[in-house]
């Protein structure tokens, strides 16, 4: 049983159709620059796959891009990394923050130390240049409400899981996917507060299995983090409940394949990692060399072709939906 609990990595490397788009680098190509990005955590399949991304941008332009992130999901190891970029004195940095309450301090630091900040997953981030979002985070955490729904047949007991209760956009998500429930189904009962995986498969597993105990008519399970919906199908398995609790949530189909395939698992959604982490470096490179984001720019990477700008937010509309129907047009 201890395999199963093995994140499987994704093997296959970005092609250079899937983040196509000079016009959208070109900007990128003025001139070279260190930019870093401070992920999360570092050896699980999500941040493998934006590295990918962060690579293939080297790659294309020339500037100096890497990829760091602790080993834990730790807000005092993150601002630690940012500390030593502030002091290595790089150029930019772009960031998915385990917590945007505790990184302000950092961050303003560097704005301070005139480092470029780019956020992803950051929305409510004050002190940064930009922050991008594959989507609107709202709309998003509706959408997967509504498969849930559909799934649960419009009624009955769910739960959902967010990272860490201070991760903004798992419970951006969270919060609208409720209060979309409580408007349009109300036979719907959320039956114990958000349940915290700490990015974690196997802290997922061990939740699921406690609430199917102390909640033996629950029907759905919504998951934020990529391996939640894992850690809960495995669970549900293993109680005899399979087709009897639906879960969707996001995650990688290189992580939820074989539960997607078995039925575990009805849907789930997410943005491709290597083009957020593409993406993140173009606005980087792009502000570095003088130029700002537009409302409706395009930044050559699929999914970001036509940017919403709200205020420091960019916007675009990348998040894909995979069922076993259509898992094996997806490699990562």
């Amino acid at each position: 049983m201890q395999g199963r609990f093995r994140t499987i990595v994704a093997g296959a490397l970005l092609g250079t159709a899937l983040l196509a788009g000079a016009a959208g680098v070109a900007g990128a190509q003025d001139a070279k620059h260190t930019i870093v990005t401070v992920v999360k955590l570092s050896g699980i399949a999500w941040f493998n796959r934006m590295e990918e991304g962060v690579k293939e941008f080297a790659a294309d332009t020339g500037n100096d891009a890497t990829q760091v992130g602790a080993a834990t999901a730790d807000a005092a190891l993150q601002i630690q990394l940012i500390e030593d970029l502030i002091a290595r004195g790089v150029d930019a940095i772009t960031v998915v923050p385990n917590s945007p309450q505790a990184l302000e301090p950092v961050l303003k630091r560097a704005l301070d130390n005139d480092i470029v900040v780019v956020g992803h997953e950051g929305a409510d981030l004050q002190n940064i240049t930009y922050d991008i979002e594959a989507f609107d985070n709202a709309a998003y955490g509706e959408h997967l409400m509504e498969r849930l729904a559909t799934e649960m047949g419009g009624e009955g007991e769910y739960a959902v899981f967010v990272g860490y209760l201070t991760s903004n956009t798992h419970n951006q998500w969270v919060d609208a996917a409720i209060a979309y429930q409580k408007e349009k189904y109300p036979n719907m009962t959320l039956v114990v507060d958000k349940l915290e995986s700490e990015e974690q498969q196997q802290t997922a597993y061990q939740k699921t299995r406690e609430l199917l105990r102390t909640h033996p008519n629950l029907k759905g399970i919504q998951g934020s983090a990529g391996e939640d919906v894992v850690g809960a199908a495995i669970a549900v398995e293993e109680a005899g409940l399979s087709g009897k609790v639906k879960i969707v949530g996001t995650s990688l189909p290189s992580v939820s394949g074989p539960y997607l395939e078995s039925g575990e698992i009805a849907m789930i959604s997410f943005w491709d990692p290597a083009k957020a982490g593409y993406a993140m470096n173009v606005v980087a490179a792009k502000v570095l060399n003088g130029e700002t984001i537009a409302d409706g720019a395009d930044l050559g990477v699929e999914g970001y072709e036509k940017v919403k700008l709200d205020g420091k937010v960019i916007y675009g509309q990348a998040w894909v939906d995979v069922t076993a129907e259509n898992m094996d047009q997806y490699d990562f």
